[in-house]
C-alpha cells in the first residue's frame, strides 16, 4: 500500500454492479469539485470501450482515451490526457480486446492470457495515476465493473486494486432502480477481503424515483448492518445523459421528449453494428428538433428512414459480413436508390467503398479480403500503423473539425469528390472523421443538404456543458459533497468493521 497522503488526495467510486452509475457520480463530483475551486481530475485505471476519443499526449503528440474520461476531464475542467485513463481496451471479438496503453497502441490481449497479460498494463495504470495525484489536489477514480468479482481480485488493478496502492478510500455506489440495492451493496462489501473493506466507508445510492421517507429506513438499517455512512441518493433525472462507454445503453439514447409533436419530423437510422464504435457520433441529430434518432438492425428498420447513419466499427470485416447476413445491404442499396441521404463515419465509410483488404492481420487474417458495398469509389487496405489526429477544415461551405482513430488506410478513385477526409458521391457521404456532427455550422450545413432542414440553432457543446452542470448541482443538492472530499484528502478513517469474519473464503 502506497500510504503517502504528502501528494493530492484521491476517492474511488465503485460500482455494485456494471451501469450502476459509477460514470455519473464521478463526473458530477468532478464539476462539483471543480466549482468549489478544487484542482480535480478524473482517472480510470482500465476502460473496456470501443467509445473513444483524441486528446493530446505529454510529447504533444495525438493520444487516445475512453470517451467517458475526456467528458469527465470537461466536467472537471481539465485537459483531458492519457494518464487520466492508461489502458483502454477495445474488444474486437468475444475474446480478444485491442490494448492501447497511455494513448498508443499495445498489441491484442486475449482471454486465455488475462492475468499474465495485464501485469505490465498494471504497474504503467499505477504510474499514471500517481502522476495525477502528484498535479492535482483530488483524483476521482472509477473503478471498473464491480470489485466483488473475486474471481479477478488477483490481478485487479482496477477496483481494490487501485485502492490498496493508494491508500485510497472508496464508496460503492448501487443502483436502486434495478431492485436488490441493499443485498447489493451489502454484499459487495461482505465478499471482499478484510483489507479491502477496511477502505470502504460508504455508499451511494443511485437512480431513486420516489418517496425518499420511504427509502430511509432501508438507509438507516444498512448503516447499522454494515457500519458504513450512506453519504447520499441521487434521484433519477431523464436530463442526465452522458458520453457512455459502451453500447449498454444504446436503446436509451433518444433525446426526443414528446416537442415534435405537429412537426415535420424526420426518421434518422443509425445501424447498430454488432461491434458499433463511437456510436456518440449522432449524439448530436438526437438534439436537432424534427429529427427522430433510433438504432435500426433490420432492413425494415431502415426501409422508411429519411436519413441512414452506417456508423465506426472496431470489426469493420466482420460487421460487413453481419449486415449482408441480415439483409441490410440490399436495403441500403434500396434506399440510396431511392434519392435518400446516407452517411458512413469511419469503418461505416469504408463499408461503402469497393474493396476492404486485412494485409497485415489488424483484424482478421493476413491477406483477408472483401468486397465493400459499392457505393463509393474508395478501397481500404488495414495495416498495423494506427491513425490519431485531430482533423479541421470546410465542408459544405461550413468549417469542420473531427477526430481520427482508425488503422485503415483509405485509397479514392477519381469518381467522388473528397468529403471530410473521405467521399461523397449523390447522396452517399463518407468520412473519416469521428464528431463532425458536433460541431453546429457543419451539422446545420449536413441537415440543410441532405434533408432540407433550416439551421435549428441547437448548440451541441452548450448543451453537453448543460448537462455536465445539471450533475454537478444534483451531486451537491444529493450528496454529502464536504464529507467526500473530506475522505479524498484525508483517507479512509480507520476501525472499519470487518462483515462476515472468517466466512467461506
Amino acid at each position: 500500500m502506497n500510504g503517502n497522503r504528502t501528494r493530492g488526495g484521491g476517492l474511488l467510486v465503485a460500482g455494485a454492479t456494471s451501469d450502476a452509475g459509477k460514470s455519473v457520480v464521478t463526473t458530477g463530483l468532478c464539476r462539483a469539485l471543480a466549482r468549489r475551486g478544487v484542482r480535480v481530475a478524473p482517472y480510470k485505471a482500465q476502460n473496456m470501450s470501443n467509445n473513444s476519443m483524441v486528446c493530446h499526449g505529454s510529447d504533444g503528440r495525438p493520444a487516445e482515451m475512453g470517451r467517458a474520461q475526456w467528458v469527465q476531464a470537461l466536467a472537471a475542467e481539465a485537459s483531458p490526457e492519457p494518464a487520466m485513463n492508461p489502458v483502454l481496451l477495445k474488444p474486437g471479438t468475444d475474446r480478444r480486446s485491442h490494448a492501447v496503453l497511455l494513448g498508443h497502441p499495445a498489441g491484442d490481449l486475449s482471454s486465455t492470457d488475462w492475468e499474465q497479460g495485464r501485469r505490465h498494463l498494471a504497474k504503467a495504470a499505477h504510474a499514471a495515476f500517481d502522476d495525477l495525484a502528484s498535479r492535482y489536489d483530488v483524483v476521482v477514480a472509477e473503478g471498473a465493473g464491480s470489485p466483488a468479482e473475486i474471481n479477478l481480485r488477483a490481478g485487479d488493478y482496477v477496483n481494490m486494486g487501485l485502492a490498496r496502492h493508494a491508500g485510497m478510500p472508496t464508496v460503492v455506489v448501487g443502483d436502486i432502480d434495478r431492485g436488490g440495492v441493499f443485498a447489493a451493496l451489502y454484499g459487495t462489501v461482505g465478499l471482499l477481503e478484510a483489507a479491502d473493506q477496511a477502505l470502504i466507508p460508504g455508499f451511494v445510492v443511485n437512480k431513486f424515483r420516489g418517496e425518499p421517507e420511504l427509502l430511509r429506513p432501508g438507509l438507516e438499517d444498512l448503516e447499522h448492518l454494515t457500519g458504513r455512512r450512506v453519504y447520499g441518493t441521487l434521484p433519477w433525472d431523464a436530463g442526465v445523459w452522458l458520453d457512455s462507454e459502451d453500447a449498454l445503453d444504446i436503446a436509451a439514447r433518444r433525446t426526443d421528449d414528446g416537442g415534435d409533436a405537429g412537426r415535420d419530423v424526420r426518421r434518422v437510422a443509425v445501424v447498430r453494428l454488432p461491434r458499433i464504435s463511437n456510436f456518440t457520433d449522432v449524439d448530436a441529430l438526437g438534439l436537432e428538433p424534427g429529427l427522430d434518432v433510433v438504432f435500426a438492425s433490420s432492413p425494415q428498420d431502415v426501409s422508411d428512414a429519411d436519413l441512414v447513419v452506417l456508423p465506426g466499427s472496431r470489426a469493420t470485416l466482420a460487421d460487413l459480413a453481419w449486415l449482408r447476413s441480415r439483409g441490410l445491404d440490399r436495403a441500403l442499396h434500396e434506399h440510396v436508390r431511392r434519392g435518400r441521404p446516407l452517411l458512413g463515419i469511419c469503418g461505416g465509410f469504408q463499408m461503402l467503398g469497393r474493396t476492404i483488404t486485412d494485409t497485415e492481420g489488424v483484424e482478421a487474417g493476413p491477406g483477408t479480403s472483401a468486397e465493400g458495398l459499392g457505393l463509393l469509389d474508395v478501397s481500404t487496405d488495414f495495416t498495423a500503423d494506427k491513425t490519431l489526429d485531430l482533423p479541421s477544415g470546410t465542408a459544405l461551405g461550413a468549417p469542420a473539425h473531427g477526430y481520427e482513430i482508425h488503422h485503415g488506410r483509405i485509397t479514392a478513385g477519381s469518381g467522388d469528390e473528397e468529403f471530410l477526409g473521405g467521399a461523397c458521391s449523390g447522396n452517399v457521404y463518407g468520412t473519416m472523421w469521428h464528431g463532425s456532427l458536433e460541431g453546429n455550422a457543419f451539422r446545420s450545413a449536413f441537415l440543410d443538404r441532405t434533408l432540407g432542414r433550416e439551421p435549428s440553432g441547437t448548440d451541441f457543446p452548450a448543451a453537453r456543458e448543460r448537462r455536465l452542470d445539471l450533475l454537478g448541482e444534483l451531486v451537491e443538492r444529493h450528496l454529502d459533497v464536504d464529507a467526500l472530499l473530506d475522505l479524498a484528502r484525508s483517507g479512509a478513517p480507520g476501525g472499519m468493521p470487518v462483515l462476515a469474519p472468517g466466512g467461506v473464503r
